[in-house]
């Protein structure tokens, strides 16, 4: 099937700044060092999760399980975009940046949400891609970073909009690769790597000069002939190139371990989806990757399952949390993962990560059982699709998670999983070639389906673990919604999360999972909400807007369960606080 863009950009065009900063006499733009970055103050929301270790976690305090039934919307704003909105809203001081499909960036004052500037990157024409949506933006100085569908990273003036520079990441009209995800912002460097392993692609991630754009590194997560974890890829016969199109992309944004100096990056499916199609462990993909942020070098790495088969891509970063383990606290790693098991690693100074303890957390068909010593599992034969074999998998390629992020809070100590639960997939593997812009996963596009397992009697929700004790301690159930959403956790002990098709944001006790509060927007929220405060009160940002997989998957639920065939797309920004 050849994608090619079915919205004729929707007549965007590249849109000059609208209103300069200075008209509304903002404070002056507060340029994001280092420092800043490693110690970020409560008041701003400087990343996509709101600090390098991955909490998405605010210690702001104002807001509370007592009073947040006042919370009342302050403003809203139009993004003008229709498709997923899977970004957050980022801030520093006056300023919000919000990404959006088709190539946009839009920036507001946060306390008023007075437009200060549009930037808009024309879509070019015949460009296609399959996930139309972007994640965010990363900060640094005083610039705003943010990566195009059409495979490029540009630097934009944060008070103008101006673009400054823009560099090449990747090629999307020969190698079918475009960009969804956030960049990271560490040491002076945008690190970013593109999506496309449905089309072949081979992953990697590209490091530029924050101040210049000048390309620093490129790590490829899939290894060459020659390279460290290439003896795990074919070595002759019929599969011998399989690394060349091996998959294994880097689309989303990775968490830094800064007083080690380590950076710990997500890495996605292996490509083709069928396994048998490039038989051996196939390092990197599925994997976590410890990576030297100075020159892009892999220190260590845990592969969550080898030879995936499942598209149970592993491309959110771990969570640096410290736990409790044999009575003694040690610096580890948390991550929900697709493939429906918890996993608690541990990390060292040097970045060096070894297997702890794996939960499953969703009924998992495949795993028969996970090393204690190792975490490498055993599979079911029967649960592996192959060439012209079907099989029967649970959870299907969407996960026990898929891309939303979990959140960790520190004051309870719990991580806050959005999971979808009974749901499995039936694939069967073919063999596609590798043409530009036409789908390869090795699977028949249209004969993607979901299966509902006997009895279900919800699909999303929320769980939450107890970190130290390695337990659940209470689940929220979504018996008319699968969860698409990330969530917020809060210094006054409230948790934040949209993701469900009734388009409901709602705020839980992060205690017990009551709900407390919940407030009706335009569309679904698929992305991550994030709280800033302004002369001294507490707001909590989200961005509605319906699509993507999201949009798939309630059609097919539609079929299978009688639930509302669509939500209501277009984006919006919404801010909140209390009365």
């Amino acid at each position: 099937m050849k994608l090619r863009s079915s919205v004729a950009v929707l007549a965007l065009v590249a849109a000059p700044a609208t209103m300069q900063a200075a008209e509304f006499k903002l404070s002056d733009y507060k340029p994001v060092t280092e420092d800043r970055m490693k110690n970020p103050e409560a008041e701003n929301w400087l990343l996509t999760k709101g600090n390098y270790a991955g909490w998405s976690y605010t210690p702001l305090d104002q807001i509370t399980t007592e009073n947040v039934s006042r919370l009342r919307p302050v403003w809203s704003a139009a993004t003008g975009v229709n498709s997923g909105h899977e970004a957050p809203a980022v801030v520093n001081g006056d300023y919000m940046f919000v990404a959006t499909p088709h190539n946009q960036v839009l920036a507001f004052d946060a306390k008023t949400g007075r437009s200060l500037w549009r930037f808009v990157r024309e879509v070019p024409e015949g460009m296609g891609a399959l996930h139309r949506t972007n994640r965010g933006v990363a900060l640094w100085g005083d610039k705003v970073y943010v990566g195009s569908i059409d495979c490029m990273l540009t630097a934009l003036d944060a008070k103008t909009g101006t673009k400054v520079w823009e560099a090449e990441v990747c090629d999307w009209e020969t190698k079918s690769a475009y960009i969804t995800s956030a960049p990271l912002a560490v040491k002076g460097k945008i690190i970013i790597g593109p999506s496309g392993g449905e089309f072949g692609v081979r992953g990697y991630i590209k490091a530029f000069d924050a101040e210049t754009g000048k390309e620093a590194w490129t790590t490829y997560s899939v290894p060459a002939p020659g390279e460290p974890g290439s003896e795990t890829w074919p070595q002759d016969g019929k599969w011998k190139d399989a690394w060349k199109n091996g998959g294994g992309t880097m689309w989303m944004p990775g968490n830094y371990d800064a007083k080690n100096d380590v950076i710990y990056w997500g890495v996605g499916n292996g490509a083709p989806w069928i396994a048998d199609q490039r038989p051996g462990d196939n390092l990197y993909i599925a994997s976590s990757l410890a990576i030297n942020p100075d020159d892009g070098k892999i220190v260590s790495h845990f592969q969550y399952h080898h030879n995936d088969g499942w598209d149970w891509a592993a491309m959110n970063a771990p969570t640096l949390v410290e736990f409790n383990k044999d009575g003694n606290t040690v610096e580890g790693l948390i991550s929900a993962q697709r493939n429906g098991v918890l996993y608690w690693l541990e990390r060292d100074a040097t970045g060096n990560i070894s297997f702890d303890q794996a939960e499953k957390y969703v009924y998992n068909n495949v795993f028969t059982s996970i090393d204690p010593k190792t975490g490498r599992p055993t599979y079911n034969q029967d649960a592996i699709p192959g060439t012209g074999k079907s099989a029967t998998y649970c959870p299907t390629l969407w996960g026990g998670k898929d891309w939303p992020y979990e959140a960790y809070s520190p004051k309870s100590g719990m991580l806050y999983i959005p999971y979808n639960e009974n749901h499995c997939s039936t694939l069967t593997g073919i063999i596609q070639p590798i043409i530009p812009g036409v789908w390869s996963a090795g699977v028949d596009i249209n004969a993607l389906n979901i299966e509902l397992r006997d009895g279900w009697d919800h699909i999303g929700g929320i769980q939450a673990w107890s970190v130290d004790g390695r337990k659940e301690e209470w689940r929220v159930k979504y018996p008319g919604s699968w969860n698409w959403g990330s969530i917020l956790t809060t210094g006054g002990g409230v948790l934040f999360a949209g993701g469900t098709n009734d388009r409901m944001f709602r705020a839980y006790d992060e205690k017990s999972g009551k709900l407390l509060w919940e407030f009706p927007t335009p569309s679904g929220i698929i992305s991550p909400p994030s709280a800033f405060s302004v002369d001294g009160k507490q707001y909590i940002a989200v961005v509605s807007g319906w699509g993507v997989d999201a949009a798939w998957v309630q059609g097919k639920m539609n079929e299978l369960a009688g639930w509302e065939k669509q939500v209501p797309e277009g984006g919006s920004v919404w801010v909140f606080a209390l009365d």
